[in-house]
């Protein structure tokens, strides 16, 4: 193929390279120019444009992606109709993407004007899921090149799709003293879902003590009802081959045939045999419906895909899914203040009490939003960030004296979100977490903080600490480090509600009492709680 500019009178039957824009039309990239096109382009005294011309044996870029396309495709796998050098593949049925790397390596290797990519191989994908794409960069592909591709001995099957079972799935999970039924409801609404993708189903779930016999009848039970994939949630981490569920795999009569894997989440994975049927014993992260270790291994055996022990050794390399807050990191030296610096939001514009500003209410004399911050740093939350934005100068005067951090909110009319993030980049690198506090809750104490701080330990999968008053969820929270990400996605004047639902695995919930509850957004409010704007009774 010839490339360059070309007189107008020379470019009849060319490809156009690039878009010309006429006051009546627009000539787009790609089109074969014709008589109309010349003269179209003559008359506004066009004279010269960038073209592409074809040679002896050259194939139309859609051709090309077409037959790239053709010869990769494996069972499972559909093509679209070539368009602009690029020819789609899709999944036609639920299941595992199954690559042939060498063979797309070898495919993107032949010519730099042919370009062939994929999702990541295992990845779980739905009917009618794009995969991948063959992309034809030129505007054609000399025939020779396109004959390499498909001379290839690794082309058969370089993609297909492993479809999903509808396995019948029998759920175990062990119980504690200290583990909550709504964590065991949890556990199984997130395992359904995960199963939700390859029409798998639970059939039969059993709740016993965490004592190696009562797992071990469950097995057996689980495995007459016609379980074809046991799975185990212990009340406890596996920790050891001798551990409690897999002791339980040996006196059911079946083995342990790998426990751990080099992926993060998802390190404490077991997986047995019992009766020629798989059992997974669940690391901890599978209770969250994050992607973890757990998924890579249940997605495998519900496409029929056998898992040995160097398939799991192999899942290292890309094995570091997030960064886990529990786990010791170099980078981020030990806070020596404390578990948790403390954020106060005082930026709100508390529209709801009209002109004034609810946080310079005066309760027992003293302004609300100085009340709030010296709770915070009586407590053992440190550094106290405080966020400002509406009156700052009026809010930074009610705090003068106090040693806190300020973090000035510009964008505070954009809600609680905004000035979230704001206090987030002002979180030490040191502090494992950050307790959230709102200026306006007068009858939060220190005492309350420190319960709550008391109760932190993201190492014990307590990454996130939620206050209740009856049951009832309130506030100031506490995040984890590893939910920072999470929380700076919020926007709007939206709280964090829906992740806590998605992290709820995490949650730890401590009875504080009523003064969770109370915030003081109206003037009958901030009266009822004792407050007075000024002189105001």
């Amino acid at each position: 193929m010839k490339f360059g500019a070309l007189e107008i009178d020379a470019a009849e039957g060319a490809i156009l390279a690039h878009s010309v824009k006429l006051p009546d039309q627009v000539i787009r990239k790609g089109t074969t120019l014709t008589s109309s096109h010349i003269a179209a382009l003559a008359s506004h005294r066009v004279t010269e444009v960038v073209c592409a011309r074809f040679e002896a044996g050259d194939v139309h870029e859609n051709d090309a992606a077409e037959r790239v396309a053709r010869l990769a495709a494996g069972p499972g796998i559909r093509r679209d109709e070539p368009f602009t050098g690029r020819c789609n593949l899709f999944a036609d049925q639920a299941g595992l993407l199954l690559i042939d790397e060498t063979a797309v390596n070898e495919l993107n290797r032949i010519d730099p004007g042919l370009t062939f990519a994929t999702l990541p191989a295992y990845s779980a994908v739905e009917a009618g899921r794009m995969v991948a794409t063959a992309k034809i960069i030129p505007f054609g592909l000399p025939g020779r090149v396109l004959d390499q591709a498909e001379d290839r001995p690794t082309n058969a099957e370089t993609l297909r799709i492993a479809p999903f079972l509808p396995l019948q799935i029998g759920l175990i999970q062990t119980e504690l003293p200290s583990l909550k039924t709504s964590v065991l409801d949890k556990t199984r609404r997130v395992t359904e879902q995960r199963l939700a993708l390859a029409g798998a189903k639970i059939i039969g779930e059993r709740r016993v003590s965490h004592k190696s016999d009562q797992v071990a009848r469950a097995m057996t039970d689980l495995n007459e009802a016609g379980a074809g994939l046991i799975l185990v949630f212990g009340a406890s981490a596996i920790i050891d081959r001798d551990d409690v569920i897999p002791t339980a795999i040996r006196i059911a009569g079946g083995h342990v045939t790998h426990f751990g894997m080099p992926v993060d989440p998802g390190n404490l994975l077991l997986l047995g045999e019992f009766r020629n049927r798989p059992v997974i014993g669940a690391p901890g992260c599978a209770r969250s419906p994050k992607e973890n270790g757990f998924d890579w291994i249940l997605n495998r055996i519900l496409a029929d895909l056998p898992v040995e022990q160097d398939d799991v050794t192999a899942m290292g390399v890309g094995g570091l899914l997030m960064e886990i807050v529990s786990r010791p990191q170099p980078r981020l030296p030990a806070s020596a203040d404390g578990p948790a610096a403390a954020l106060v939001l005082a930026a709100g514009q508390s529209r709801r009490m009209g002109q004034d500003n609810k946080l310079l209410a005066l309760f027992d004399g003293e302004p609300l939003v100085r009340r709030s911050v010296r709770v915070a740093l009586a407590s053992k939350a440190s550094p106290v960030i405080v966020v400002t934005g509406h009156m700052e100068d009026d809010i930074r005067r009610a705090l003068e004296g106090l040693e806190v951090i300020f973090a000035h909110n510009p964008d505070f009319a954009d809600g609680l979100s905004s000035s979230l993030k704001r206090g987030l980049g002002e979180v030490p690198a040191g502090a494992a977490g950050v307790l959230v506090m709102l200026a306006d809750m007068p009858g939060i104490d220190a005492a309350a903080l420190d319960k709550l701080l008391a109760a932190f330990d993201p190492a014990a999968g307590q990454g996130i600490v939620l206050p209740t008053a009856s049951g009832k969820r309130g506030n100031p929270v506490i995040w984890a480090r590893e939910y920072f990400t999470d929380l700076q996605s919020l926007s709007g004047d939206t709280g964090a509600r829906h992740l806590l639902a998605d992290h709820d695995a995490a949650v730890h919930r401590v009875e504080i009492g009523q003064d969770v509850l109370i915030d003081v957004d109206t003037p009958e409010a901030l009266a009822a709680a004792g407050g007075v704007i000024g002189d105001k009774p």
